[in-house]
């Protein structure tokens, strides 16, 4: 440590540092570098805000906006960069020394990355290693020991069969596999919030999907990062085939309701709400599940039906387009009644009915001169199914029931007239005996 504070020893290190800065860098190449250096970061400083308003203007609102915002850190590094590296291609061209722009541009690519990552990367962990890993390659080329370094990774190597694994590839494969994780992560999150904010899913469904995207997303992250070190994945395919062919087997209607689930979704015709008709069960739609539909009758029993039903057969969905339906009511009247007042009578009554809409109004037509009736038909227009179609029916024909007694409209029951044949005179004897024991 004395040699620290020999006088002799710290005038002659002072003595060669100023040599070699008087030979490297007070020169004029050196000096026009980096006066190029600075005038490219005045101009990027002056052209900054000025193109952050433009695309400000450009970018309208909403996402557009929220963009360019966001950006906005980062324009005048990625400038300073652009401009930089411009005048290091035009320096290389014209065989000028370029050694410090060289420079500049290598620690202005880490910051840009590094900016970037910090912009895009909420982990930490994540951010950190980027920032090590970009400076690490900046001071590496800076020190021109970037190809040096590349060599003797990729010499360090081992043979696996027909598949050349080395240090540079398997490097090349962290680092694919840290960026794919990321964005598949990132897209998984994005997915899941616009799942969250469907109106037409159930928790657990969101949480299903939001889970299976995810695997998804993760699982090709990770092939895709294998194929990178050249590793062949033709065994990994087979043994994928085999394991799907026996989930296929095994699962099949599970499978399938869940792909029925999945199509329900997409097209949308079957929505929580819709008053749906579908295997022998009337009602309305509660929830959409991964694997069944739940609709709950009117008597409040809730039926757990597959998704496959809602795809193999006919399904009557009475609000898919519009919610207005037709309810037909037959009604008989007495050949002696006045049918053309029976008529107007019904429509009159249908009209009072509050759920019954004026527009289709009610109409009443005569159907068909019956064995006991003349037989009526009463259609009428509902817009609001899900509320029950019965209850609609019977207020109905309990005002026509007040008014047909009101107005003297007969309703029949069945009557059936019996036409006996002529019989033969029956012939009636009486003998003595008899006739004395009768007295």
């Amino acid at each position: 440590m004395e040699e620290w504070y020999n006088p002799e020893q710290l005038s002659q290190w002072v003595g060669t540092a100023w040599a070699w800065v008087r030979a490297e860098v007070i020169v004029w190449p050196s000096l026009l570098q980096l006066l190029a250096v600075l005038s490219t970061l005045l101009l990027a400083a002056v052209v900054g805000p000025r193109l952050r308003r433009f695309l400000g203007k450009i970018g309208g609102t909403g996402r557009g906006q929220r963009i360019v915002a966001a950006s906005g850190p980062l324009l005048l590094p990625l400038l300073w960069l652009l401009l930089v590296g411009l005048a290091w291609q035009v320096a290389v061209l014209q065989a000028w020394p370029a050694r410090i722009l060289e420079i500049a541009v290598s620690l202005l690519s880490a910051w840009v990355v590094i900016h970037l990552a910090s912009m895009v990367i909420r982990n930490p962990v994540w951010s950190r290693a980027v920032a090590i890993s970009a400076w690490t390659v900046a001071a590496l080329n800076i020190l021109r020991l970037l190809e040096p370094t590349v060599t003797l990774l990729d010499g360090v190597a081992m043979q696996l069969g027909g598949v050349r694994i080395s240090l540079l590839s398997l490097v090349k494969s962290v680092f694919a596999l840290a960026v794919l994780l990321w964005v598949a992560t990132a897209l998984s999150e994005l997915l899941e919030t616009r799942l969250r904010h469907s109106p037409n899913l159930t928790p657990s469904v969101k949480a299903l999907f939001g889970k299976l995207l995810k695997f998804s997303l993760v699982t090709l992250a990770v092939l895709a990062a294998i194929t990178t070190t050249g590793i062949d994945l033709t065994a990994l395919a087979v043994f994928g085939g085999a394991l799907g062919v026996g989930i296929g087997l095994g699962l099949q209607r599970v499978v399938a309701n869940l792909v029925s689930g999945i199509i329900l979704l997409v097209d949308k015709s079957i929505k929580p709400g819709d008053v749906v008709a579908v295997a022998g069960t009337y009602g309305w739609v509660n929830t959409l599940g991964g694997r069944y539909v739940s609709v709950i009758t009117r008597d409040g029993i809730e039926h757990l039906i597959p998704n496959e039903e809602f795809i193999a057969t006919t399904v009557e969905n009475w609000t898919h387009s519009d919610t207005k339906i037709r309810v037909k009511i037959p009604i008989g009247v007495h050949y002696k009644s006045d049918v053309e007042r029976a008529i107007a009578v019904c429509e009159e009554c249908a009209g009072e009915v509050d759920r019954v809409i004026a527009d289709p109004g009610p109409v009443c037509q005569l159907r068909n001169f019956g064995d006991s009736a003349v037989e009526l038909e009463l259609r009428i227009w509902i817009a609001d199914p899900m509320n029950g179609v019965n209850n609609v029916r019977s207020e109905t024909l309990r005002r026509i029931w007040r008014a047909f007694h009101e107005e003297g409209i007969e309703i029949p029951y069945p009557q059936r007239d019996l036409h006996l044949a002529s019989a033969v005179p029956l012939e009636v004897r009486l003998g003595q005996g008899q006739g004395e024991e009768a007295k």
